[in-house]
């Protein structure tokens, strides 16, 4: 007879913790992997366009948004929006103008100097904030699906976490264990070390990940109020959480919009001093425009900022929405807030860094245990698949990214289309690795694809001085640390895969 535990809930909290890691492991690591590469998306976009210049900010709002407003007067006089990004920090270091026509053509955007106005050539591409998105988007699916699946596995991530929490005998103490040389119990370790570290963090990216997602993960709490109607419903819901604010259609009647420094000037005084980021205007050149001043979402970890609406034309104060709107909301943005972490400095923005690779570690040695553990059991099915494919889940898409920055300096600056094809080349590089790894045994492809990944990360330093004027040779001398910062962190990635790549080749495979 077998004897029954004497703490059941253990045993059991392990194998929820096994399967639920097993069955959404590469998921929640391709979104680990994106999203920590995402956090640096203004560092990734600086290293994409080395045409643009060390970022100066905070600058004088309203020369700036004078400059930007005689741009698109000029370039999009008959457009139905206009939007101007002012550079008030790191998350925005830049003044970005973008438009959206009337009908039918594309929409536009251009770069431009805050001192001067004038246009900055820059090349396209999609730059960090394609990898930011990629996380929740999943790029391919459509935006519905993917929002599921997220929910889904955020959910899934925060129940593993709780349950290795039950699960973990040794909480504490394995945090201060890491046994190196030792084959499965290595592995065990530093799957330990990294969870136990990185713990308040992955649990607070997980909740907060939910609350991201809430409107599509629990929709019968608003259908239980707003009805079942498909689309009338959802508006109706919509419409009251974000309500429209002095809102017009377009007269038709032409009239000279009103001097922006005029609108500039009210803002602080209703905001205790706060700088204006962004300023929208619909219908320019209309007599119904309105000129909306929205406040900086990144100053501090709740996720809100202040909306001023103003007559376009006479320049008078039409609506207001202040940061604060009620508790529930503030909290909801305070989640939000955590999970971007755009307000951290630059101690706190290292310690999100850290944690995200923590997590990417947390998950990858996960995945390798489980199959470490059944190496020597009678070989299922699932065991198989994992053991072979392992490699090109974990070690290919580090490549892929790598070779999604390589794309971004080898293709021609005027390219049509550039954006999208880094971004297909990216997943077809990882779609490479899979096939490399189901035509390889384990052990090559793990020794592969790690060599593969310390040259696309080593030697991302000689390519970017080879493709720019702005290599560390210079960059170092100008103190210009972001350009500095991306050749010296993709030179220490390449170092880590390198390390990864001998230690796997000193033993013949990830594990024995």
């Amino acid at each position: 007879m077998t004897p029954v535990p004497r703490n059941p809930l253990r045993p059991a909290m392990a194998g929820v913790h096994t399967w639920a890691g097993v069955l959404f492991g590469w998921l929640l690591y391709f979104m680990f992997v994106t999203g920590t590469a995402g956090y640096l998306d203004t560092e990734i976009d600086r290293w994409m366009r080395p045409e643009l210049p060390a970022a100066q900010y905070p600058v004088a709002p309203a020369p700036a948004a004078a400059h930007a407003i005689a741009y698109l007067e000029a370039h999009a006089p008959g457009a139905r929006r206009w939007s101007i990004q002012l550079p008030v920090d790191r998350n925005e270091p830049y003044l970005r103008v973008a438009w959206s026509p009337q009908t039918g053509a594309a929409t536009g955007a251009a770069w431009l100097d805050a001192q001067t106005g004038a246009p900055i050539a820059v090349r396209g591409t999609g730059g960090g904030q394609v990898l930011y998105q990629m996380h929740w988007r999943l790029h391919y699916l459509p935006q519905a699906l993917a929002d599921g699946v997220v929910a889904i596995a955020s959910m899934v991530l925060l129940l593993a976490l709780l349950t290795g929490i039950v699960a973990h005998r040794r909480f504490f103490a394995d945090f201060f264990t890491l046994r190196l040389g030792k084959g499965q119990r290595s592995w065990l370790d530093a799957h330990n070390l990294a969870s136990v570290a990185s713990l308040p963090f992955q649990l607070m990216i997980s909740y907060s990940g939910l609350i991201f997602v809430m409107f599509s993960f629990m929709p019968l709490i608003a259908s239980a109020w707003y009805g079942l109607a498909p689309g009338a419903a959802v508006r109706t819901f919509y419409g009251e959480l974000f309500p429209p604010m002095a809102s017009a259609p377009a007269s038709g009647r032409p009239a000279a919009l009103a001097p922006i420094a005029q609108v500039l000037a009210q803002a602080p005084a209703q905001w205790h001093g706060a700088p204006v980021a962004v300023i929208e205007v619909q219908h320019p050149g209309d007599a119904n425009a309105r000129i909306s001043a929205i406040g900086n979402f990144a100053a501090g970890p709740v996720r809100s900022a202040g909306i001023l609406v103003f007559d376009g034309v006479g320049g008078a104060l039409l609506a207001e929405r202040p940061a604060w709107q009620s508790t529930p909301r503030a909290a909801r943005d305070l989640w939000l807030g955590l999970h971007e972490g755009l307000f951290a400095g630059p101690v706190l923005r290292a310690l999100y860094l850290l944690s995200g690779l923590l997590g990417c570690v947390m998950i990858a040695t996960g995945m390798v245990l489980w199959s470490a553990k059944r190496q020597a059991r009678l070989p299922t099915r699932g065991h198989a698949l994992v053991q072979r494919f392992n490699p090109a889940a974990i070690l290919g898409l580090p490549v892929a990214m790598a070779a999604y920055l390589w794309t971004n300096r080898l293709l021609p600056a005027g390219m049509e289309g550039r954006a999208s094809t880094e971004v297909h080349v990216l997943f077809a590089v990882w779609l490479g690795a899979f096939i490399h790894a189901a035509c390889t045994v384990p052990a090559q492809s793990w020794r592969t694809q790690a060599w593969c990944a310390a040259l696309g990360f080593g030697a991302l330093p000689l390519l970017n001085a080879a493709t720019s004027e702005r290599h560390l040779g210079r960059s170092l001398v100008a103190g210009d640390g972001v350009m500095a910062g991306m050749d010296l962190g993709a030179l220490a990635l390449g170092l880590a895969f390198a390390a990864v790549a001998l230690a796997v080749q000193r033993r013949q495979g990830p594990v024995r």
